[in-house]
């Protein structure tokens, strides 16, 4: 049986607060924990699979141009190595999530430093990479490459569905009585996801199974699928712990193709693993943004304009781009209104969704500028923000979905004692460390996704959960298991739940933060509709039905579940859709970040001392892996704010620091304290558990409360990120 549900309309019943179970919102220790810290959670590079060959890819030297030939005779044959693949169907570059078909194909035509042609295939790990270090590729290269996305000659296009012109800004600026107008620049970044991507690809016949680190199965089906030019249901994926994405692995990258395409050739399986420069190198990007802000408000401080218009940059043909004024919309009022997005074409690795696109910069520098017109006009940055709070939607004129905004405001200043805060920047010192505090707004839009669950309960009264959803480390395995548990009264130990396998039904995949609303909403119909099977043999409604550590009944009267079962198990399907209500509320998540940190006078360097966030993201359905969604969104936060930038070379576009020596993330020690809070919050319009995405919320402007506080410490506003003492130095007050 299918339970189907299309939230066309609010869904008000809160079924999860009356049940009895008390596992929904419970800080639940994750089912795979053990497993992961125990070894024995198979990670895409550990499954042990028989007569198992060896590939590494072979990357352009070039940055624009075409490959003429590949020496492959030279190596075939010699020191273990098998074959160099060459195929056409080599993905020219990754596939983005979401989408239902590969990106545009052929080996052949270069288009940045790096990017995959070749894979030389060999008995052992270490002979194939020596194989892929020496094969000889001929090139013809094109001189007019563009490296540079804010150069003349570097073309640009203005995709039409980011463009807005309301009122006149241009007089609200002239009008105003208090004005921001700043120009921001943030660099690019990369996922840096723990696991790097692996693909292990092995052929029975026709059919392929391929063993993986991917975030999204019912897409990355189809896209496998279409670059091999087979059909979705000869390929079965295989992606049941996956060690980190943060948006690397929505979509197939070169490795699961370049596997695929041997294995087949070869007659044997093929693994094919990435090393850490060829992840920074073959995967994907964040973008590179430049930000004008505009802001004008009157003498009471509210917004009269705002304008938002960014500069960003992908690959030519490639329809992603970074969303940087995705929260503009909506996240303040203001009349006049310029908000837009233009695009530069540049031969740069592929520009694609890394954790919480355009919140995650777009947010950070609207929250600069925020404090800026704080400072402007005189008004405490918290005040400010409350005052531009917009009952609707500036621009849609639709109402709000559940909305936290205020009250994290509010919360957060009085934890963090933000009224005892250095109000004069540059005054607090102590010996050579200038403090400071500093806050900042966070919002992300919340999204349902299609999703379907197979939840069965077995005659011995355990049940099993079963969908292609992932868990890159977010809680999949943990929220699945509350939810099961909570709606049939089981304890979490008499629920397993399967995840990662396509032959399963098709989840929402991980990403965009709809993956726990989603999968965790198909999963609730399924038990739902179980409930109502049970109830039919008790002859009661389902509503009265009392299921609590898998007895059936009250007190004395209370019978072991597997007895009403009676031999037989009870299976459905859960099918959640969206519908009306994503058109007609504005949907998002919303929160406050407030940081303290400290300037060295003498050197620029900057610590942050302590990090408070306060969030709302509808039902939480485990306290303690939203709290660590959350941690983790903070510390990007740290690390967009003082130390991650990709850097690349303008000769020929290459990234100069293409991996974790050199791309610097917040280690243990470049962390404070930090303190989440989570409000308590139902959303009725988002979906039938009431929850929403949190996952990408806690990165939403994390990194503006610490550049805002180092302007508190210092007087020094750092508008092109990261803020690295060389931008501090010259204009410290030293001794």
């Amino acid at each position: 049986m299918t339970a189907h549900q299309k939230m066309d309309k609010a869904d008000s019943r809160n079924r999860l607060d009356d049940m009895a179970q008390g596992l929904v919102g419970s800080p639940m220790d994750r089912p795979d924990g053990p497993l992961k810290v125990s070894g024995q959670a198979t990670y895409a590079h550990e499954w042990d699979v028989p007569d198992m060959l060896y590939g590494v890819l072979v990357r352009a030297t070039i940055s624009k141009g075409r490959v003429t030939d590949v020496a492959s005779g030279a190596i075939i044959g010699k020191n273990g190595v098998r074959a160099v693949i060459t195929d056409d169907r080599l993905l020219r570059r990754p596939a983005q999530g979401g989408a239902d078909e590969a990106p545009p194909q052929g080996a052949k035509q270069v288009d940045y430093f790096g990017q995959p042609i070749a894979l030389v295939v060999a008995e052992t790990f270490e002979q194939a990479r020596h194989g892929a270090n020496i094969l000889n590729v001929s090139y013809e290269a094109e001189g007019n490459a563009a490296f540079d996305p804010e150069a003349n000659n570097t073309d640009t296009d203005l995709p039409e569905d980011d463009q807005l012109d309301q009122g006149d800004l241009d007089q609200a600026m002239a009008d105003a009585a208090f004005s921001v107008d700043q120009v921001y620049r943030t660099p690019g970044h990369n996922s840096a996801a723990m696991e790097p991507h692996c693909a292990i690809a092995s052929w029975d016949g026709e059919k392929l199974t391929l063993r993986g680190s991917y975030q999204m199965l019912n897409f990355n089906i189809n896209e496998l699928a279409d670059a091999l030019h087979i059909v979705p249901d000869n390929i079965r994926m295989l992606s049941p712990y996956v060690g980190g994405g943060f948006g690397s692995k929505l979509g197939i990258s070169p490795e699961a193709v370049s596997a695929a395409l041997a294995a087949k050739d070869i007659g044997q399986p093929v693994c094919v693993a990435l090393s850490r420069p060829q992840v920074f190198e073959t995967t994907m990007r964040r973008s590179e943004t430049r930000q004008h802000v505009r802001l004008a408000c009157g003498e009471d401080g509210v917004l009269t304009g705002i304008g938002h218009e960014c500069l960003v940059s992908n690959l030519p043909g490639e329809g992603f781009y970074e969303p940087v004024t995705q929260a503009t919309h909506f996240m303040y009022g203001g009349e006049h209104r310029r908000l837009g997005i233009e695009v530069a074409r540049v031969n740069r690795t592929c520009g694609g969704s890394v954790r919480a696109p355009g919140e995650a910069v777009g947010m950070q520098v609207l929250e600069n500028a925020m404090d800026e017109l704080a400072e402007a006009a005189g008004i405490d940055p918290v005040e400010l923000r409350k005052r531009n709070v917009p009952e609707r939607h500036p621009e849609q004129d639709i109402p709000y979905s559940s909305r936290r905004f205020v009250e994290s405001l509010d919360e957060g200043a009085r934890i963090f004692e933000w009224d005892k805060r250095n109000k004069k920047p540059g005054s607090l010192r102590e010996g050579d460390w200038l403090i400071g505090h500093g806050m900042a707004g966070a919002a992300r839009v919340n999204i349902l996704s299609e999703a379907k669950a197979r939840v069965t309960l077995l005659a011995d009264g355990s049940a099993l959960v079963e969908t292609d959803m992932t868990d890159i480390g977010t809680g999949t395995y943990a929220i699945l298991t509350q939810i099961a548990g909570e709606m049939l009264g089981l304890p979490a130990d008499k629920v397993d739940t399967k995840l990662g396998d396509s032959d399963f039904p098709r989840g929402p995949g991980s990403g965009g933060s709809w993956g726990a609303a989603s999968a965790g909403s198909a999963v609730f119909l399924a038990c739902e509709d179980i409930r109502k099977a049970i109830a039919k043999k008790l002859g009661i409604d389902e509503a009265d039905l009392p299921l609590v550590d898998g007895r059936v009944g009250r007190g004395d009267a209370a019978r072991p579940i597997s007895e009403i079962l009676d031999g037989e198990a009870i299976s459905a399907i859960g099918h959640i859709e969206p519908g009306q209500t994503l058109e007609e509320m504005q949907q998002a998540t919303y929160g406050s970040y407030f940081a303290e940190v400290a300037v060295n006078a003498v050197t620029g360097e900057t610590r942050v001392k302590r990090m408070l966030g306060v969030f709302g993201a509808g039902r939480i359905l485990n306290e303690k892996t939203a709290t660590s969604q959350c941690y983790g969104g903070m510390i990007w936060g740290i690390g967009s704010a003082l130390t991650e930038e990709l850097v690349f070379d303008n000769r020929d576009g290459h990234i100069v620091n293409h991996d974790l020596a050199e791309y610097h993330i917040p280690v243990n020690l470049d962390v404070p304290q930090i303190e989440v809070v989570l409000l308590k919050e139902r959303d009725e319009w988002a979906s039938p558990i009431q929850a929403k995405g949190i996952g990408e919320l806690g990165i939403c402007g994390a990194a503006a409360a610490v550049t805002n506080a180092i302007y508190n410490a210092t007087g020094i506003r750092v508008r092109d990120y990261p803020a690295t003492l060389d931008k501090l130095l010259a204009d410290l007050p030293g001794d």
